[in-house]
């Protein structure tokens, strides 16, 4: 079975980000990494996981990150 993540990071500058991925240690990996350097977490660099919700359906996912994010 494949899950999906929304997930919370809190950043250096303790600003919050919400994502959402099918692979949640290779995400926060790639933010910490600084793999994309046009990211909302570029400048904010190292984040912390603050808290996951796991999901089975992508839609279910969404939807969540969306009410998350307001």
């Amino acid at each position: 079975m494949k899950f999906y993540y929304v997930y919370i990071l809190r950043c250096n500058d303790k600003s919050l980000y919400v994502g959402i991925t099918n692979d949640l240690e290779r995400r926060v990996n790639e933010h910490n990494d600084g793999k994309l350097t046009n990211a909302y977490t570029f400048r904010k660099r190292p984040v912390i996981l603050e808290w996951f919700q796991d999901f089975t359906e992508p839609k279910q996912a969404i939807y969540f990150e969306k009410k998350l994010k307001g």
